[in-house]
């Protein structure tokens, strides 16, 4: 299968998303290539913060009457936090279609985990002009470094593999 160096990379985990671009090597004689470019990120403080970081004060559960009897109740803390994951989802979708329409890119591949993948998925839905295609991955890769995110897009087939560089024919 022939993969496209025209490609934009989404990495997200927890409230962070970064947006890498495969390039080219500059000079592939002397450069190993393609590589990963960062070119974009996306941050949001309301996602992955939970208890009292986000809250004034933590949810127990059940609050207890002055007669000692008690009663659950619900403030509604799922429904904030479904809606901020939401709201990155589109925020990390709107960033994504610029960078491709600016640079007319024609693949996404889009690396998240598990309930973050959901949201993303959702926001992405045609969101981009026809011909541009969109891999996922369920994967956190979050933490780590371009190359080695390349490493993994490779053996999932997601990416080309990096290869060194070309001699010049003597």
């Amino acid at each position: 299968m022939r993969m496209s160096n025209s490609s934009c990379v989404v990495v997200c985990a927890g409230g962070n998303a970064r947006l890498f671009t495969l390039e080219p090597a500059e000079l592939p004689e002397l450069e190993s290539g393609p590589n990963l470019v960062a070119c974009g990120e996306v941050t949001s403080e309301e996602v992955g913060v939970h208890g009292a970081a986000l809250w004034s004060d933590l949810k127990t559960g059940r609050n207890r009457s002055p007669g000692g009897s008690a009663h659950g109740y619900d403030d509604h803390r799922d429904r904030h936090a479904e809606e901020y994951d939401r709201r990155f989802a589109q925020e990390v979708a709107e960033q994504t279609r610029r960078l491709v329409d600016s640079r007319q890119l024609g693949r996404v591949v889009l690396v998240a985990h598990g309930h973050c993948l959901a949201h993303l998925r959702q926001a992405f839905h045609g969101r981009f002009r026809n011909g541009t295609s969109v891999a996922e991955l369920s994967k956190d890769l979050g933490k780590l470094k371009p190359l080695e995110i390349h490493a993994h897009l490779a053996r999932e087939r997601l990416l080309p593999e990096r290869s060194g560089p070309r001699r010049l024919a003597s």
